[in-house]
């Protein structure tokens, strides 16, 4: 079994004894040491004696799913497992300041990314309004996130605690409280898709205080600087690595772009650095979450000057995507390219890691219809892509962030998340059933040969898209779980 190397390793994280305003809604728990987060845990077999934290909502959830499949539904096992990973092992939450926090690590790494820890939390928006702690603990995902932007909007991962980093003599503007200072799109948009997501489902308006709205305007002031229009802007990031996607060109600039209106991303979801610095599904993202902080804003503070601003920026970066992202493939035609950079210069590929091409409809980026979509995923998922890999395990997506031959579960997941075909989607349900090496968990990547071999036992972002998608299917498709 492969695994990866170079965690941070840290002592257990303390529990926070539960008071004050959140009392009356949450019974309080015996304080511990406090440090940073959890230590590693040995590869997963099981859920955890002590788990982390415990939702009745989401218990009763499993209780439903494991009805649905059987008790011998492969599909159940698996869920019972992936769904409440997040609780169960990556949660510290307590109080700060006298108001919800939580902070989240990916599993076996020791800090918070902002992408991630959305992710990891998303599908327990379904059941907020039915477990108030569950709701609280949300809240705080929130809360520590605006913290954490306001530390730093360029930085995509943090600590629990200003502890210093294990990357901090990388060429950038590091602070104590950040893990690690790669610039990507993605992390902001991914903090606005849960708040507004959180809005929408609870009504609860308490997250979105001065230090929020403060907060929001920097991500507006971030995505702006980031379009390069008056020069190359404050960030650049140079580390001194054998690992050559960690390696930003153009004294840590990352590649020449002409501003055309997008947004300069220099590092992918997969933390590895792009090659032309507009990174197309990650302005896509950025324009229906500019969309969403409008909304909030509009509705939560009359913010007119605000929301006009987050608007014209979307409907600029829509009409540059329309412009400079659709090209002609040679095999199958108007497509959208992976990494265009406003010169002409694309790259035509998919990447696992979301937001990818794959994933533009889950993200409500477009229509699942679409035809330049249709167009675009059919390339994804061929051979013209050279990160699809064909294997006797397995067929999916893989990433550069990994070896060749390595198929990412969180592609096959979002395959399947995306599509209307149910042959497709019980073909990705049974290909994910086998590759998981009797674990039960979703990992990193495997060979596409021999799912035995595979990084990252306890990732945690992947088995909540996995719980997501059976979630999903529980409700719109429930024939399909039953057949695995």
């Amino acid at each position: 079994m492969i695994q990866e190397t170079s965690r941070a390793k840290t002592d257990p994280l303390r529990r926070a004894i539960l008071a004050g305003a959140l009392a009356a809604a949450m019974p309080s728990r015996p304080a511990q040491a406090a440090t940073a987060a959890p230590a590693p845990m040995p590869p997963l077999t099981r859920r955890p004696a002590e788990p982390r934290f415990t939702s009745r909502a989401v218990e009763e959830t499993i209780a439903r799913i494991r009805a649905l499949t059987g008790p011998r539904g492969r599909l159940g096992e698996m869920f019972e497992k992936c769904f409440p990973n997040t609780l169960d092992s990556t949660v510290d939450f307590g109080l700060l300041d006298g108001r919800p926090d939580t902070f989240v690590i990916t599993g076996d790494i020791a800090a918070m990314w902002l992408r991630d820890s959305s992710a990891q939390v998303w599908p327990y928006l379904t059941l907020a309004t039915k477990d108030a702690m569950l709701r609280q603990l949300l809240a705080g995902v929130i809360n520590r996130q605006t913290k954490c932007i306001l530390i730093d909007p360029y930085a995509n991962a943090f600590n629990k605690d200003p502890t210093g980093s294990p990357f901090a003599g990388d060429q950038t503007v590091m602070k104590p409280e950040i893990h690690e200072r790669k610039w990507e799109l993605d992390s902001l948009c991914y903090t606005v898709r849960l708040a507004h997501g959180y809005w929408r489902r609870t009504k609860d308006a308490s997250c979105f205080d001065a230090a929020w709205r403060q907060a929001s305007h920097l991500i507006l002031d971030t995505l702006r600087a980031q379009q390069r229009k008056s020069g190359d802007g404050p960030y650049s990031f140079e580390r001194v690595t054998g690992w050559n996607p960690d390696s930003v060109p153009r004294q840590g600039l990352g590649n020449p772009i002409r501003p055309v209106g997008l947004i300069v991303s220099i590092f992918r979801p997969s933390d590895d650095a792009a090659i032309f610095p507009f990174l197309v599904a990650s302005n896509f993202f950025a324009v229906a979450s500019l969309r969403q902080l409008a909304e909030m804003h509009a509705v939560l503070f009359s913010d007119q000057r605000f929301v006009a601003q987050c608007r014209a920026l979307a409907d600029e970066v829509e009409t540059a995507l329309r412009r400079y992202a659709v090209v002609d493939h040679p095999r199958h035609g108007a497509v959208y390219a992976y990494e265009v950079d406003g010169y002409g210069n694309r790259l035509c590929i998919d990447d696992a890691n979301v937001p990818n091409l794959l994933s533009l409809p889950y993200l409500g980026c477009c229509a699942a219809g679409d035809p330049v979509y249709r167009a675009t995923r059919a390339l994804v998922l061929s051979q013209d892509n050279p990160w699809f890999f064909q294997g006797s395990a397995a067929e999916g997506l893989g990433s550069p962030h990994s070896p060749a031959g390595r198929i990412w579960p969180m592609g096959l997941i979002m395959r399947a998340l995306t599509s209307n075909d149910d042959s497709e989607i019980l073909g990705c349900l049974r290909m994910l059933a086998r590759t998981d090496d009797g674990t039960g968990f979703m990992h990193e990547a495997f060979d596409k040969d021999d799912a035995s071999k595979y990084t990252r036992p306890w990732f945690a972002w992947a088995n909540s898209l996995f719980g997501e998608l059976v979630l999903k299917l529980s409700e719109k498709r429930p024939a399909l779980l039953r057949g695995v």
